[in-house]
């Protein structure tokens, strides 16, 4: 993959384990709504789409959200979830290892890289600042940025068109089938982690164009010569 320009990376799972503090604050709105608590590791299982399916998910105690969840409740716990997860102050959140690491090599060797999220757009300058990456993004989108989240390939295809690149210069980063399917929608090259939070399941099974165990190989993937 050495023609690669662009990088684009998922943030959840990929470059930060944030479970612990999103655990806290569904646990907590839950909570105050009448609900059973929520453990850290169903929360694990149920990141990955965006915080409205988080709490949803929370409150059905399932990866399927209940059909039956009134509408109104889940509008009221997401509210609840978003104020308790800014007042955390993303403490218990940390980068996974060599990723800051990975993150200066690749930019020292001038690629290209953007931010890919479903976590709501609110909270990820906090969260980059907070861990000393922000400078790396020439992008940061977020869930509610487009209209669609990943797995659509939206977000993907308009970092296409901005930096002028073919899917093949392109390469996507992530921990889970949404941001494999996201990149095969959108006809780029795939890198996928296996870490992270994928429902449990083994992130080889999307097929992803390479398969690592720490993102520090991810170096060795575009070729890199600094």
């Amino acid at each position: 993959m050495s023609n690669i320009k662009l990088i684009a990376f998922d943030l959840d799972g990929t470059l930060l384990d944030s479970v612990p503090d999103l655990a806290i604050a569904a646990d907590q709105a839950a909570q105050a709504l009448g609900y059973p608590a929520v453990t850290e590791e169903q929360v694990r299982d149920y990141v990955g789409n965006g915080a409205d399916v988080l709490i949803g998910r929370a409150l059905s105690r399932s990866l399927t959200v209940d059909p039956q969840l009134d509408p109104q409740l889940h509008k009221k716990a997401r509210q609840l979830f978003d104020e308790y997860y800014e007042q955390s102050g993303h403490k218990l959140s940390h980068l996974y290892p060599a990723v800051k690491e990975t993150l200066a090599e690749l930019h020292k060797a001038g690629f290209t890289m953007a931010l890919v999220t479903n976590k709501p757009s609110k909270f990820v300058p906090d969260v980059l600042a907070k861990h000393g990456i922000e400078q790396y993004f020439v992008d940061v989108i977020g869930g509610d940025t487009f209209p669609e989240k990943k797995p659509n390939p939206m977000a993907l295809n308009w970092l296409l068109d901005k930096h002028k690149c073919q899917p093949s210069e392109m390469l996507m980063v992530g921990d889970s089938s949404n941001d494999i399917k996201a990149a095969k929608n959108a006809g780029c090259h795939s890198f996928g982690l296996t870490y992270g939070y994928n429902h449990g399941e083994p992130i080889s099974a999307s097929n992803p164009d390479f398969v690592a165990d720490s993102i520090a190989d991810l170096v060795e993937a575009v070729a890199v010569s600094v």
